[in-house]
This record gives C-alpha cells, sequence and structure tokens, in this order.
C-alpha cells in the first residue's frame, strides 16, 4: 500500500533535500519528540538560526517528516511501499536510505505513542435482549403492545458496566434501517476517499 502525499506535503518535505543528513537524522529525533512531549518552537527557531532559514520552514519541515512517518507507521507500510512513496518526492538515493532507517527505527515508538493518543472508549462485551407483549389489560381487553428490552454490557478499562434500553419494535427497526443505511454509506467510494485523507 502506497503512502499518498499532498502537494503541500511534498512542499514542506523538499526542505530536507536542501539540508545536511545530519540534519534530517535530528529532523527526525525532533518529530517523534514532538509527538511524545508536543511542539517547541524554541528547538525551531535554534535550528532555523543554524541553517539560516526562517524557523516556519523548519517547522514545515519537521511537521512533514512528522507526518510521512506517523502515516507510514499507523498504516504498517512495507520497506518496498515506503521507498515507493517517498520515491515521488525527487530526492536523492542516499536521502531516500535515510527516510527509510528513520522509518525503520522509529516504526514501533510511533505506533506505540500513536496507539496511547486515541481515546479509549467503552466497546461492546455482551446484549442480552428480551421481547414482551401486553395481550391486554384491565381497561382494554384486545390490545398487541409489544416493547423490546436490551441489556447492552459495555467494557471500559476492564470495568464492565449494564445500560437497559427498551423500545418498541417500530422504532428499533428504525435504528437498524439507519445504522445499515450509515454502513452502506461507508462502502461508497466518495466517503472511501474521505476516511483516506483523514487517516
Amino acid at each position: 500500500m502506497l503512502l499518498v502525499l499532498s502537494d503541500d506535503h511534498k512542499d514542506h518535505l523538499c526542505f530536507l533535500s536542501e539540508v545536511d543528513h545530519a540534519v534530517v537524522s535530528e529532523f527526525g529525533r525532533i518529530a517523534v519528540e514532538f509527538l511524545k512531549k508536543g511542539s517547541n518552537s524554541k528547538i525551531y527557531e535554534g535550528a532555523a538560526r543554524k541553517l539560516n532559514v526562517s524557523s516556519e520552514t523548519v517547522q514545515h519541515g519537521v511537521e512533514g517528516l512528522m507526518y510521512l512517518l506517523t502515516e507510514s507507521s499507523k498504516l504498517m507500510i512495507s520497506e518496498v511501499d515506503f521507498q515507493d512513496s517517498v520515491l515521488v518526492l525527487g530526492f536523492s538515493e542516499e536521502l531516500n536510505k535515510l527516510l527509510l532507517q528513520l522509518y525503520l527505527e522509529n516504526r514501533k515508538d510511533m505506533r506505540q505513542i500513536l496507539s496511547n493518543l486515541s481515546p479509549n472508549l467503552p466497546h461492546y462485551h455482551n446484549l442480552e435482549w428480551r421481547l414482551d407483549v401486553q395481550l391486554a389489560s384491565r381497561a382494554l381487553r384486545h390490545q398487541v403492545k409489544p416493547t423490546v428490552t436490551l441489556k447492552l454490557h459495555l467494557e471500559d478499562d476492564g470495568m464492565r458496566r449494564a445500560h437497559v434500553l427498551q423500545t418498541d419494535p417500530a422504532t428499533l427497526q428504525h435504528l437498524i434501517q439507519e445504522m445499515e443505511r450509515a454502513l452502506a454509506d461507508l462502502k461508497s467510494n466518495h466517503c472511501r476517499r474521505i476516511l483516506r485523507n483523514i487517516k
């Protein structure tokens, strides 16, 4: 699977071809630190003074490299696919090898950092359901009033919680149709394009 880079991203990474390989390695270290601890403008300003460029150019270069490494790590791109993805940037062979080395060295750390950054939401554990039908009451002898009772068990950080929901079959059927429609929308080409750009 190849990584698709936008024109802005290519422009930001273009700066890496103008600096020494030791600087690119340092930018890679800064990119990993940026993910762990957040952005630090003093680092960008110091590097900009040494390289005689604006701090914004350095920041864009580091952020472009960080994006390249995080997206590649997130998608677990193979070595060959990474090299093919970077090939479109027009870098020298040595710089491509250096970027590959940075990716391979930091792939596990990046995935660990990204997994820690993702929100830990409650997830499905079990579902119990019951269908109750009221056939008659004192006031109305011939009535049919069905209700569906759902007990949804969720797990969050090892703790299990249960939520009891009650609805009539028509509302449940409508809910099922809306969820099926949403799943069908996810499979459309337009939605796939959007999701690919979000990742």
